[in-house]
């Protein structure tokens, strides 16, 4: 039996027919990226092949001077002596799923991050077929489970208008890249007026120029901050949430803090992060959005990676699919508090969890 088209090395998941890594965690000489969030797109590598979408989030993340190449979604490319294809995602703009086959050899599907939920801002999940999947799990538990986006979309809306109506200002805690700009689709401007944290910016254009539609915002700053006070809402990373930036736009009526994440189902996470809401809206897939992907693959080998990886795995093999576990170093934006939740929700985390 030949060895396994895809491999794991010191660097990250490595195809030796093809001579390239997916994702890989150090600077390498030709590197497949699945999408541009900071855990799958490590600077310094020689060069970047993604997808058309995703080429100038990666520009972006990885400044003026990397060298990045798209490929169009489904073209088969040869590198090397393998055959590489990307096929969206469905996690963020431009996210992709890497396909790649060799003569003589399995074929492996490497998901990245993904979500089959509708997602106006990004390109909808396809199913691929493969002998070989390798998936993510940052939700790999059964109690996680989403509502529809309209509905929670909807409940943003009614808090900003709530606060609104109390003189308060609206903080919003979004990802920079992929869940600030779903958030910010669904905003009704008719509510006030919408400020972004600067760290938001670039993505938003970029978003733009792709032919996302948004609606108007202006950057939030002390020039903005007497329009935002106490009517507007500010979409802003986690790590703007106490500083002295955000300070400045509390006014009189004061601050309500929300924020966007799948791990906002996880009793206990809105009081540990001093939250006044949370709202379960995540990029990533739920439990039947994992399982569907894993079904819809054809694939009898199923390796598992970020997040709750051994207990997915297990789920898995008890349903007579082979699997194995990957290791990761990095765990993604949307993942950074999965050790936490895990316990909390009386799970143990995956291995090579990264807390």
């Amino acid at each position: 039996m030949p060895p396994d088209l895809i491999t794991l090395t010191p660097q990250g998941l490595w195809c030796e027919a093809g001579g390239f890594h997916i994702d890989p965690w150090e600077p390498v000489d030709r590197a497949v990226i699945t999408h541009a969030h900071s855990d799958h797109a490590r600077p310094g590598s020689a060069s970047y092949l993604t997808s058309p979408s995703g080429a100038p989030l990666l520009r972006i993340r990885m400044g003026p001077g990397a060298r990045v190449e798209p490929l169009a979604w489904g073209e088969r490319l040869a590198v090397g002596a393998a055959t590489v294809s990307l096929h969206p995602a469905g996690h963020v703009l431009g996210s992709c799923q890497v396909r790649v086959e060799a003569p003589g050899q399995a074929s492996w599907l490497i998901t990245g991050d993904y979500k089959l939920a509708p997602d106006a801002t990004c390109e909808a999940w396809e199913p691929v077929r493969a002998d070989v999947m390798l998936t993510e799990s940052t939700f790999g538990l059964p109690i996680y489970h989403w509502a529809g986006e309209r509905d929670v979309l909807a409940e943003i809306n009614g808090w900003w208008a709530a606060n609104r109506e109390h003189g308060r200002t609206s903080m919003l805690l979004a990802y920079s890249l992929g869940k600030a700009q779903r958030v910010l689709a669904g905003l009704d401007p008719s509510i006030g007026p919408i400020g972004m944290h600067g760290a938001i910016h670039a993505m938003n254009d970029a978003y733009g120029a792709a032919g996302v539609i948004l609606p108007a915002w202006v950057h939030a700053n002390k020039e903005t901050a007497g329009e935002l006070r106490g009517a507007g809402l500010i979409v802003a990373p986690p790590s703007a949430a106490e500083s002295t930036w955000a300070r400045k736009f509390a006014g009189r009526g004061g601050m309500a803090t929300g924020m966007a994440s799948g791990w906002m189902a996880v009793r206990g996470r809105r009081r540990w992060r001093a939250l006044d809401r949370g709202f379960v809206l995540s990029d990533h897939a739920d439990w039947e959005g994992l399982n569907e992907a894993v079904r819809s693959s054809g694939a009898e080998r199923i390796g598992v990676t970020h997040g709750y990886a051994a207990a997915f795995a297990r789920w898995l093999r008890e349903r007579g699919l082979e699997t194995f576990v990957v290791p990761t170093r990095f765990e993604g934006e949307d993942a950074g508090e999965a050790p936490a939740a895990a316990a909390e929700a009386g799970a143990e985390p995956a291995d090579g969890e990264v807390a």
